[in-house]
Parts: structure tokens; C-alpha cells; sequence
């Protein structure tokens, strides 16, 4: 299985497109059959975790079989051209599921023979929440330290936060020198360990995944910078 997400940049004067496109493009990808799994999602502020809606900065990520769908569906695909057309920065990163548990809206999008592992290299993660909207408020009050400390922590390299709502369905990417370091912030530093405590006592979530992947090529701009500046090559373990 191959999983491809991009990230793209709206112009100040397309962003009513962007509003469209969240409508009409559902159509063409319920339609493509190659296409295993796919969302259509918003973004927080300069696509970043944690902050306010950014109506400039929206997504799509999908799920394949194999590359050559993957490859067919970027060239020609009708919801690709309307991001590309009404976009002006693009950030796009193709990637092969290591290990996944949980569910996104009902259904495994990420699913792997088996687990696999990566000692070395560097690594992506997407977390995603279904959050309660009794438990909102108070998620919303606890997340920014965790986002916070993400951004601090040892081998973090680039965070991105979409969903296909902006208040109760929230998604959180990243990149991480090693699977090592990802661990580190996810079990050991007490701002996100406090947290993952707190959504077991609290019951935060009514859905929630967490996936890991292999970064397979990486390319484009992400906030204004190449992904040569967050990476000193763009085409890895390809």
C-alpha cells in the first residue's frame, strides 16, 4: 500500500475555490476505484498543529495498491489540477505504512502485511482524533502545550496539523530523524505523556489512529520553504 498526502497553498483571492473544491472533488475521488482511501481536509494556521483555521492552506490525502495508481492519479486527476491550479506552493510526500492501530471514520486506511520496523532513518506519523464535543474545551486547552513541545523536541524535523474539521476532527503529521526520537516525545516528554494520560482517564476521543510510515520521496514547498531545507535530499529509500 502506498498513502500520499499534499499540502497546498490557496492565492488570497482563490480561497472561495478552496471552499468549492472541498464540495465537488468528493465526486471524482468516491468515483476513482484505485483509490483505496482518501479525505479532503482543512488547516490550521500556516498548516501548522494546534492553532486557529487557515482557509489558504488545505489538503487531500489518499491511499493506493501501488505506485503507478498513485503516479496516474498526480497527472491526470481532476482534483489534483484544481489544487495545482488555484495553488501557488504545494508540499507533497509519498509514503508506504510501517504499523497502524485505530480507525478513521470507521475504516483502516493504512493497513500492513506486517509490522514492520525502521531502527535507522528518518520516519513520518499521522495521529488523528475524532474528539467529543463534551471533552472540545478542554482538549483544546491541553493540546498546545503538547504541539508546543513537539516543535522543541530532539530530531523533529516538520509538523503539519489538517482535518476535515477544524474543531472536532483533527489530524497531526510530522517527520522525525529516527523512530527513537519519536518516541522520546511521544512517551517520555511529560507535556505529550501527560497528555496521552489525560485522553485515557477522560475519554477524549470517540475515534482515534495512530499511524507510522517509511518516507518513500518528498518534494515540493512547505511554509514558504523547499523540502531541500528540511532535508538535504527530497528522494528517499525510493
Amino acid at each position: 500500500m502506498i498513502a500520499a498526502l499534499t499540502i497546498t497553498k490557496y492565492r488570497g483571492f482563490s480561497i472561495p475555490f478552496a471552499f468549492l473544491g472541498m464540495a465537488i472533488l468528493r465526486l471524482p475521488l468516491w468515483l476513482n476505484r484505485n483509490c483505496r482511501f482518501w479525505k479532503l481536509m482543512g488547516s490550521g494556521k500556516n498548516a501548522q498543529v494546534d492553532l486557529a483555521a487557515d482557509y489558504r492552506h488545505w489538503a487531500i490525502i489518499t491511499t493506493w495498491d501501488n505506485v503507478e495508481h498513485c503516479d496516474q492519479f498526480y497527472a491526470r486527476s481532476f482534483p489534483i489540477k484544481w489544487f495545482r491550479f488555484f495553488g501557488y506552493e504545494e508540499f507533497t510526500i509519498l509514503l508506504k505504512p510501517l504499523s497502524s492501530h485505530g480507525l478513521w471514520s470507521g475504516k483502516e486506511p493504512f493497513k500492513s502485511n506486517v509490522n514492520h520496523k525502521i531502527d535507522q532513518g528518518r520516519i513520518a506519523v499521522i495521529t488523528r482524533a475524532k474528539i467529543r464535543f463534551s471533552k472540545l474545551k478542554e482538549f483544546r486547552q491541553n493540546i498546545k502545550r503538547a504541539a508546543d513541545q513537539m516543535r522543541r523536541s530532539e530530531g523533529f524535523i516538520l509538523s503539519a496539523g489538517v482535518g476535515e474539521n477544524p474543531f472536532l476532527d483533527q489530524a497531526t503529521f510530522s517527520i522525525w530523524e529516527n523512530a527513537e526520537s519519536m518516541k522520546d516525545y511521544a512517551y517520555k516528554s511529560f507535556d505529550h505523556a501527560d497528555i496521552i494520560k489525560l485522553t485515557r482517564e477522560r475519554n477524549w476521543y470517540a475515534e482515534d489512529l495512530f499511524a507510522r510510515f517509511e518516507i518513500l520521496k518528498m518534494e515540493g514547498v512547505f511554509n514558504g520553504k523547499s523540502v531541500h531545507e528540511y532535508l538535504p535530499f527530497h528522494h528517499l529509500n525510493h
